[in-house]
């Protein structure tokens, strides 16, 4: 509908229009029309104007409509009692829209968005904001919104964590370090952070290093053990925080590259030390033997003492936390030749020999080298140390049972021949018949 004597101003809005509208085969009647600009239709009177074929005594031209002629009809609107008319004159297009405020926050930053969307998804997609897989976004991206709904989205942020030496890669919606692990549920008191804990993690992520708390007992060299709390990832650094050096041929154990755990551990630093020591030592004199064959075997007479010598020997002596442990021989050289020791020794067969294996066989069963349980007989014919010396034992051995057989009957002969019999074996002697 046009009207040239009708201008529209730039601020026109949108208004909807209702005419109600009275057919009739003659003549079409208009009802009374409200204007988009809230008055009535130009050239009418009022709320009451008639437009169209009006009554002879109320006819009344409109402005740029002819005066005579038949009268206006329309075929439009012969199908419908009402109609809606919906005009709009800022640019001729038509629309219906719900336009809603709502409020998106971003990590800990809150802005406000107006969006035609309907779902979470839109919205971010209005404020040029999407969510990624390492996101967390309330509501979900395909939850309805209406006004006045509020979206959060927090961003995940990559963290390169290194925790005692050992590094992985993990995702945190955390803003700062202490939240981060305070969601990663890694307890950090105590513990040494490459960066302040209060310190904002970018977008991108960051490299984050953490040593924890341990407590372990460390035993240097033999001194008593301590207790040490320290941050330090394996031993190796343990040792080096407490200026615990590892010298010469000292060890550690566990292994210096051992990890330090959150359990209480023990490491234990072995001092071992060689050193070079000169002694004076004294030279035996070698025996030299002479045969006789008027003595009994195993019999022996000393001709000569002979005089010891005396050498200087250089040792490696071995000290394990401090204390000495052996001596090797390194070098030696021989400051004082020794004189021999000249000895007769008897060839002749011992006579009843056979007789002092029976007696041997029932003291000791046989054995040239026994020793008593209560430690106080030696030797195959059981002799104790007073008798054994007494007899001229102490020649051959300080005790019977490091004798030899022929040496043992050489002295229980002299026994025997001084006793005239064999009563220094009581039993045995009258087990076998001796007596």
């Amino acid at each position: 509908m046009s009207d040239p004597g009708y201008e529209p101003h730039e601020d026109v809005t949108e208004r909807t229009v209702e005419i109600p509208v009275v057919v009739d085969d003659a003549d079409v009647h208009y009802g009374p029309v409200t204007d988009s600009r809230g008055g009535d239709i130009p050239g009418g009177r009022g709320a009451s104007t008639w437009v169209g074929a009006a009554p002879e005594h109320d006819r009344s031209p409109l402005p740029g409509r002819p005066t005579s002629g038949p009268p206006v009809k329309s075929t439009l609107v012969r199908a419908a009692a009402a109609a809606t008319l919906l005009v709009v004159t800022s640019g001729g297009a038509t629309a219906i829209a719900m336009d809603k405020t709502i409020t998106i926050t971003v990590d800990d930053e809150q802005r406000q968005v107006h969006t035609f969307a309907g779902t979470v998804d839109g919205a971010l997609d209005s404020a040029g904001l999407s969510a990624g897989a390492k996101d967390a976004l309330a509501p979900a991206a395909h939850a309805a919104i209406i006004d006045g709904s509020r979206i959060v989205l927090k961003r995940g942020r990559k963290l390169m964590l290194t925790v005692d030496g050992r590094k992985r890669e993990v995702w945190t919606t955390a803003l700062t370090v202490d939240e981060a692990m305070r969601h990663l549920g890694m307890r950090h008191d105590g513990a040494l952070l490459s960066a302040d804990r209060h310190q904002r993690i970018p977008l991108e992520g960051m490299a984050l290093d953490l040593k924890t708390a341990k407590l372990v007992t460390l035993v240097d060299g033999g001194q008593p053990a301590r207790e040490v709390a320290t941050n330090a990832t394996s031993v190796e650094d343990l040792l080096k925080e407490q200026n615990v050096a590892l010298e010469q041929d000292d060890t550690v154990k566990p292994d210096a590259k051992t990890p330090l755990t959150g359990e209480k551990m023990q490491i234990e630093v072995t001092r071992t030390r060689f050193t070079e020591v000169t002694e004076k030592v004294k030279i035996d004199p070698p025996e030299e033997k002479q045969e006789d064959s008027s003595m009994n075997k195993g019999e022996k007479e000393v001709i000569e003492e002979g005089e010891p010598g005396e050498k200087e020997v250089v040792f490696k002596a071995i000290t394990v936390n401090g204390k000495r442990t052996k001596k090797e021989e390194l070098r030696s050289k021989v400051l004082k030749e020794p004189k021999p020791r000249k000895v007769k020794v008897g060839t002749k067969p011992i006579a009843d020999a056979a007789v002092w294996d029976r007696l041997a066989q029932c003291e000791s069963t046989g054995n040239w080298s026994i020793v008593s349980a209560n430690g106080k007989y030696h030797g195959g014919l059981q002799f104790d140390r007073q008798t054994w010396q007494a007899y001229g034992g102490g020649a051959y051995a300080p005790v019977a049972s490091q004798a030899t057989r022929e040496q043992q009957i050489a002295i229980a002969t002299k026994l025997r021949d001084r006793r005239g019999g064999y009563s220094a074996w009581p039993h045995c002697s009258s087990k076998l018949g001796l007596r």
